[in-house]
């Protein structure tokens, strides 16, 4: 029995529908990932311990995940300079996380080159 036009189109939309919901899976793990290496990179040139590193790294991540958008992370970071006393712009945090975007998402692609969610499904071939 052959496909049908409809079987095509609902094909179509699956695969759609899951690389989209792949892409933002990618997204997120990417910000997030990115969001660490931004505290990693702050803490240390605020000179801190290991343990204070984990730390802190762990507090950038949840910035943005306690309150959507990367101005949450920007802020997080220059409220630690400025708390510590030392002199970085928000421009700076901004354009370091802006170069570590790209080192996130390649170092997230290498890490998981397929779906994690388990309502992700193969179409397609």
């Amino acid at each position: 029995m052959g496909e049908t036009f409809t079987d095509t189109i609902n094909e179509r939309e699956k695969s759609q529908e899951a690389k989209y919901k792949l892409d933002e899976e990618l997204r997120f793990k990417a910000q997030s990932r990115r969001n660490k290496l931004l505290g990693l990179w702050a803490a240390e040139r605020l000179g801190m311990s290991k343990a204070e590193t984990e730390e802190f790294a762990r507090d950038v991540v949840l910035a943005e995940v306690e309150a959507p958008g990367a101005g949450q992370v920007v802020a997080r970071v220059a409220g630690e300079f400025a708390k510590r006393g030392v002199a970085v712009s928000e421009q700076a945090i901004h354009d370091e996380s802006e170069r570590l975007y790209p080192i996130a998402l390649d170092q997230i692609s290498g890490e998981f080159p397929e779906a994690l969610d388990k309502d992700h499904e193969r179409v397609g071939g």
